[in-house]
């Protein structure tokens, strides 16, 4: 099972504020743990709000709204996501995470191509491996 951990976005992530070395070797090691026991496919921080733009989807028509976003709760500073066993394992993975005080994580699980049923056709299935194998390709480009 694969699930999205959610790092949600604060005062000062959306200000810029870089975390500490502390927090950043905290991270890192916890990070090492991830990987070293085949959890963590990939995790990253993400850039402020203020950086960042919505674009609308209504008919034909698009509307691009730039950041910043008033709605701190509703935003994101970062993810992982993460290769479990089940979703107590993921929990259990995630309440060892080294955030500080009143910082809150969502754990959400991913859909797998089983999930979708008969809908997901056989073609359809075909396709979206093509797709994935190109976007693995293209992350070993970075």
């Amino acid at each position: 099972m694969r699930f999205m951990v959610i790092v949600k976005a604060n005062k000062d992530s959306e200000a810029g504020v870089m975390p500490t070395e502390k927090m950043l070797t905290e991270m890192g090691k916890y990070n090492e743990e991830l990987v070293k026991a085949g959890v963590m496919l990939a995790g990253e921080g993400l850039q402020p709000s203020s950086k960042g733009a919505r674009v609308r989807f209504d008919g034909k028509t698009r509307t691009v709204t730039d950041g910043p976003f008033s709605e701190t709760k509703e935003l994101i500073a970062g993810f992982w996501l993460w290769q479990v066993r089940s979703r107590d394992e993921a929990i259990e993975w995630l309440k060892r995470a080294p955030f500080t005080d009143g910082e809150e994580v969502e754990l959400r699980q991913v859909f797998e191509m089983e999930d979708f049923g008969a809908e997901f056709t056989p073609e359809l299935r075909e396709q979206e491996k093509r797709v994935m194998a190109e976007a693995e390709k293209n992350r070993g480009k970075s």
